[in-house]
């Protein structure tokens, strides 16, 4: 992979705020939001930004350590389950901003549902009259 068909830091930062790469990075583009990791890196994304809010909680709030903890887990289980919920939103938007087709993420669901309906069909043959 040549250096022309990544992106740089700034690309990088700019395409994860919604702005389209060019043509020549849409291969990147389709790894990166169909990929293997693409679910962690997508978190992780997410999460990232409030990390600072998070630490400010659990070293700057007064009192006992356990309601800090407390004070993170209320912030913190709700923003990981909107991520999660609204997952394959983002990574549809991601692919059609860059002018890709946005069904290009259930590829890999719909090859392993071909499989297991292969080996259905296989394994239980319709009734020949």
């Amino acid at each position: 992979m040549s250096t022309k068909d990544t992106p740089n830091p700034l690309q990088v930062v700019k395409y994860l705020l919604g702005r389209p790469l060019p043509e020549s990075m849409r291969d990147w583009v389709v790894r990166d939001v169909t990929g293997p990791g693409s679910r962690r890196r997508y978190i992780i994304r997410g999460v990232l930004p409030f990390v600072p809010i998070l630490l400010a909680f659990a070293l700057l709030v007064p009192g006992p350590f356990v309601y800090r903890i407390g004070m993170i887990a209320l912030l913190l289980i709700p923003l990981v389950y909107f991520e999660i919920a609204l997952m394959s939103i983002y990574r549809r938007h991601l692919l059609t901003s860059n002018g890709l087709d946005g069904s290009l993420i259930d590829v890999k669901r719909q090859a392993r549902r071909e499989v297991t309906r292969s080996e259905y069909e296989a394994n239980y043959p319709r009734n020949p009259d």
